[in-house]
């Protein structure tokens, strides 16, 4: 005997009762969500814009300033639809009964970030002399560019922290988690990095909302900076927006499934080894690593 389903009765269950009133988004004037879709667009295009000629073929009739030209008025249209989706759903969450003024706010935030796009570029830049000095792996600037997932996650992460800095909602923090889905390396976008950042391998780095990490900083596959523990509210539910995660400070190096925990400070040009578990601080010029 076949099985029968009730179409009805499961959509009705899906969408009308009290167990899914916080999984179902309504707004009020049946504004969307920010689109994943549209969102990997966008950094599809910024990727070439940022490292022209390596992500799309070279202008045939036209110039590269004029082709990168094309690409950011196409750009910055999306992004601002997209931005005014994040906003009207600032919205809903702040219980504000209108999106007047989301519009207007998107498309000043859009410039505002399109304006950032050269010192973006020339943090990424330095990344890839980090990344392909620091390894002898590499053969070259290019095959960094091309191939290492450490410097896809920083373009992610570059471009996901000016929005960020520019408090506009969820949209930074999607941005991250494309590239948290495809190499595996989980920066949050209020993190602050500094200048040639060199991620070696990658696989399994976690660098929480708080982190500071400054200059000429390297972090092997594995690495944990996170928090000890969350304080607590009033009613039971953990504060947010406190600092709570690692100082990294200059030319810091540390290796494979190292864990740093809590707002310690990790002293210029130390040396954190491998499987280390830090919650304290340590001096400038440590060295961490396994007694034998």
């Amino acid at each position: 005997m076949a099985t029968e389903i009730n179409i009805e009765a499961i959509a009705s269950y899906l969408t009308q009762t009290e167990a899914v009133e916080s999984l179902l988004y309504k707004h009020p004037l049946n504004h969307s969500l920010p689109s994943r879709q549209q969102l990997k667009k966008i950094m599809d295009i910024l990727r070439q814009c940022l490292f022209p000629g390596y992500f799309c073929e070279s202008p045939r009739q036209i110039s590269w300033k004029s082709k990168v030209e094309n690409m950011l008025d196409d750009v910055s249209e999306l992004l601002i639809e997209q931005i005014y989706a994040g906003l009207c759903l600032e919205c809903i969450q702040l219980d504000i009964p209108s999106c007047n003024n989301c519009k207007v706010r998107a498309k000043e935030l859009a410039y505002l970030f399109m304006n950032r796009l050269p010192e973006i570029q020339q943090m990424l830049a330095k990344d890839v002399i980090a990344i392909y000095q620091g390894d002898p792996a590499s053969k070259s600037t290019s095959e960094v560019i091309q191939c290492y997932p450490g410097l896809m996650a920083m373009t992610n992460y570059r471009i996901a922290h000016e929005l960020y800095k520019l408090n506009i909602p969820v949209i930074p923090r999607i941005i991250t988690e494309f590239a948290h889905s495809e190499t595996g390396i989980d920066i949050h976008p209020g993190a602050q990095i500094g200048e040639y950042f060199a991620i070696d391998h990658g696989t399994g780095i976690v660098i929480g909302e708080t982190s500071v990490i400054g200059n000429h900083v390297k972090i092997y596959q594995g690495v944990t900076l996170g928090a000890k523990s969350f304080p607590l509210d009033e009613q039971g539910n953990p504060i947010k927006g406190i600092p709570r995660h690692p100082i990294v400070e200059d030319y810091v190096v540390i290796y494979a499934e190292a864990t740093i925990l809590g707002r310690v400070t990790i002293g210029h040009h130390s040396i954190v080894g491998a499987n280390q578990w830090i919650t304290t601080d340590l001096p400038a010029y440590s060295k961490m690593s396994v007694s034998h």
